[in-house]
């Protein structure tokens, strides 16, 4: 499995790229993400990657802003009628923490903005990656940056408060925001309704704060 690929930039447009790697041109097929954060072509690069193969199509590469989302699209591709190009699709269209966000708390209406995304199918990407989605964003994270202790003087919290906090980091929530909230959560309860639970607080706080 190829995880990334480092070289120079030869060719992009909106639906391709072309990396000069030692003489060889791979042709990556880039999510949007990917595309805005490439440099000028000329420019040497490195693109997180993920080959999918196909027994009619042989192998086919597509390019990544960073592990987050390539992970997220793994993710994607394991429900039912989500091929390759419709993940890349969707991650073209929702930002990640907005897409982690959406599956989570159910938003079908989000998902359903994405062009080629029925209601049936965001329903089923909801009730699919509930669970999936947060880990997968959350591990991500973990693997980019190691594992962030949590601030506070009070005792170690549960290891359960501890993925929830690294689930709010991929959705580039700032420590500072939601620290106060973990320790009042029932650590017993599933991963999705803890996040549900701080982010509905967070919106409380925040409308409050605009009265």
């Amino acid at each position: 499995m190829i995880a990334f690929l480092r070289g120079e930039l030869i060719e992009r447009d909106a639906t391709r790229v072309v990396l000069d790697v030692a003489g060889v041109g791979y042709l990556l097929v880039p999510t949007a993400g990917a595309l805005r954060g490439l440099p000028a072509v000329g420019t040497e690069t490195v693109v997180p990657v993920y080959m999918h193969y196909t027994t009619d199509g042989g192998p086919s590469l597509f390019g990544f802003s960073d592990s987050v989302e390539r992970r997220l699209f793994q993710t994607l591709i394991t429900v039912k009628n989500i091929g390759p190009k419709a993940a890349v699709n969707i991650l073209s269209n929702v930002p990640g923490p907005d897409l982690v966000s959406a599956i989570v708390s159910g938003d079908v209406a989000r998902l359903s903005t994405v062009k080629g995304i029925g209601k049936k199918t965001a329903e089923r990407l909801c009730v699919e990656l509930r669970d999936n989605i947060a880990n997968a964003a959350a591990g991500a994270r973990k693997e980019a940056a190691g594992k962030r202790p949590l601030p506070g003087a009070g005792p170690p919290l549960d290891d359960r408060l501890r993925e929830v906090a690294h689930y709010l980091d991929a959705l580039q929530l700032r420590p500072d925001e939601y620290d106060s909230i973990l320790p009042g959560l029932d650590a017993a309860r599933p991963l999705p309704d803890l996040v549900k639970d701080v982010l509905a607080q967070l919106r409380e706080k925040r409308n409050t704060r605009m009265r």
